[in-house]
Parts: structure tokens; C-alpha cells; sequence
């Protein structure tokens, strides 16, 4: 939404008043901050791990609400990681600009993405489908979340990309809901996810790592399914719990 500069002025002197500046700063700003390794080996090491390692690091940062459940993976057997673009669409009957404003989106989606898409509880459109897939895929998108229908499902799994989805349904999109933002800060089932965010899914679902953490939570991460390893070797040496906790093992 575009605001005149007389209007801009006068709702920033409204949040001033209402001392809403944190609040807008933690819901409101997208980081750009670089990573210290290459994008798609950054992603590539993020695949290697699951998602219940990276919760636990992110509980670490006081982060315990970063999880998407309740979704159904497309592909359970895949883990797939990348960097958050995010779209919110809403039921709506209007027709006329809609494919205008998604084919902008389209074209603004980068390689190495993983669409994120805030349906705003929609249960009658679909809202990903084969030829959304097709374009992805050709696009160099990694995955999809879509927090509403799919459809096309054949022609998904043909292209082998990874989609989470709330359930699936025959009707199209169009006449039925309406995009209206892309590449903001959205809301998912309780998780904040802006734009830039690294996503990992996988067989237990969803998890959504802020991007300016990302490194040090992979990092840690890695860490962790290091000592899983011994752990897991010594349960089957025979260790009892007594003796694998005093090395710093857990369960």
C-alpha cells in the first residue's frame, strides 16, 4: 500500500505516540544480512540435517515457536531448504488484476527460494498446482508451503518438488481468492516469517530459522547431530543411562 508522504508523516507521529517502534522493528523489518558462506552450500548443509535438531538450537535462542506442524509433506522421504518468499492471498470474488499482480510475483522469484504462502485460512481455492510447480521448477525454486489447497497432484509429483499443504482441492484460484502481498512479513499458524528466512522441512514439518541466526543456528546444529552420532553409538555398545549422561549424553 502506497501513502502519500502527508499520510506517512502522520502515521509515523502516531506510532511515536503510541511508543509502537519495537514493535514495529521486530514485526516490520526484513533483513538483508549477508551470509558468510555461499547461499546453496549454506542450503545444501541445511538439507543434511532435520528439522527437530534445528528446533532445538533454535530453543537455545529463547526461539521456541518456530515450528510449523499440521502440514502434509508431498515428498515425506525429502528435506529440502531455502530461503523464504513469502505471499498472502485471502478469499475474494475479484477477478480483474489478478494475474497481472501474480505474474510480477513470478517473475520476482528467485533460485534457491522456498514460497511460503499465508492463504488467510482459505478452503475453497487452490493455490499451488502443476503449472505453478512447472514454473518453479524452471525457475530454480526449492519448495513450497502453502497453508491452504493444492491440486494437480500427479503433475506435482512428477516434477518431483517438494510441497507442504494443508489439504487438497479441485477448485481453481482464480474468482475464489486474490494475492495481495508478496515479500512481506507474514503469519503462519503462530510463526513470523519474513522474507530472506532460511526454511527447512522435512517428514516432521516445517521450521522457519531467522535469517540474521541462520549460520550460527546451522553451525550448532551440526554440532549436535555430531554428538547424536556417539550417543547413539553407545547406547549400542550397551552404556547405561547413568554412565552415557556423564559424558554429557542425553535422550
Amino acid at each position: 500500500m502506497n501513502l502519500s508522504p502527508e499520510n506517512e508523516g502522520l502515521l509515523q507521529k502516531e506510532a511515536k505516540m503510541m511508543k509502537l517502534e519495537k514493535l514495529i522493528a521486530a514485526r516490520e523489518t526484513i533483513s538483508t544480512k549477508p551470509f558468510p558462506i555461499p547461499v546453496k552450500e549454506l542450503l545444501a548443509r541445511y538439507e543434511q540435517l532435520y528439522t527437530g535438531a534445528i528446533s532445538d538450537v533454535l530453543r537455545e535462542h529463547a526461539l521456541l515457536d518456530q515450528g510449523i506442524g499440521q502440514l502434509i509433506p508431498l515428498r515425506p522421504e525429502r528435506s529440502v531448504a531455502g530461503l523464504a518468499f513469502t505471499v498472502k492471498s485471502a478469499p475474494n470474488v475479484k477477478i480483474t488484476g489478478e494475474m497481472t499482480f501474480r505474474t510480477q510475483m513470478l517473475d520476482d522469484m528467485a533460485a534457491d527460494s522456498f514460497v511460503v504462502w499465508d492463504t488467510s485460512n482459505d478452503e475453497k481455492a487452490t493455490l499451488w498446482g502443476g503449472v505453478m510447480t512447472a514454473t518453479a521448477v524452471g525457475k530454480g525454486i526449492r519448495g513450497a508451503l502453502i497453508d491452504g489447497g493444492i491440486r494437480d497432484t500427479h503433475q506435482i509429483l512428477e516434477k518431483d518438488f517438494p510441497v507442504f499443504y494443508k489439504h487438497r482441492i479441485p477448485n481453481g484460484s482464480l474468482g475464489r481468492c486474490l494475492i495481495t502481498h508478496y515479500q512481506v512479513p507474514i503469519l503462519i499458524r503462530g510463526v513470523v516469517i519474513k522474507p530472506g528466512d532460511v526454511i527447512l522441512g522435512d517428514i516432521d514439518g516445517v521450521v522457519v530459522v531467522p535469517r540474521d541466526i541462520a549460520f550460527e543456528v546451522l553451525v550448532r546444529a551440526e554440532e549436535i547431530r555430531a554428538n547424536e552420532k556417539k550417543i547413539f553409538g553407545w547406547v549400542a555398545e550397551g552404556q547405561t543411562v547413568h554412565q552415557i549422561t556423564a559424558k554429557g549424553g542425553y535422550f
